[in-house]
C-alpha cells in the first residue's frame, strides 16, 4: 500500500464527491489516502471518466530512486517527462494573449482587439 495524492482544478461536484468517498480532502481540490495499486488505478479510472474540462494530477509513493511517480489529466501547461528514470515536469508555453492593433494618435477611437 502506498500514499496517494490527488489534486484537481475545476473538477465537477460529482467527481469531488466521489473522491471524498475514498480520500480525505485536506484542502479544496487536494485529496490524500493510503491505498493499494489496484485501488489507485480505480481512482484514476474515475478521474478519467468524470474530469470533464478540469485538470487533475495523481501522485503516489514508489520504492525507486525518485520515491514517487505521477500522472496528469486534462489540458494543462504541465506535462510529465522522464529523464534518466526520474519523473520531471515540462511546461508548455502559455497561450498567446489577444493582440491589439497599434494605437493611432490621430484616431478618435480606441484600438480594437483582434478576434
Amino acid at each position: 500500500m502506498t500514499m496517494i495524492v490527488v489534486v484537481t482544478e475545476n473538477a465537477p461536484p460529482r467527481l469531488r464527491g466521489r473522491l471524498a468517498l475514498w480520500l480525505l480532502e485536506v484542502r479544496a481540490g487536494v485529496y490524500v489516502g493510503h491505498f493499494s495499486a489496484r485501488t489507485r488505478e480505480m481512482i484514476w479510472d474515475v478521474l478519467c471518466q468524470h474530469i470533464d474540462d478540469g485538470t487533475a494530477v495523481l501522485a503516489w509513493s514508489t520504492s525507486d530512486e525518485a520515491g514517487f511517480d505521477f500522472r496528469t489529466l486534462g489540458r494543462d501547461r504541465r506535462q510529465k517527462i522522464v529523464l534518466d528514470g526520474m519523473p520531471l515536469v515540462a511546461f508548455h508555453p502559455p497561450q498567446r494573449p489577444l493582440q491589439t492593433e497599434p494605437h493611432n494618435p490621430d484616431s478618435r477611437t480606441t484600438p480594437r482587439r483582434r478576434t
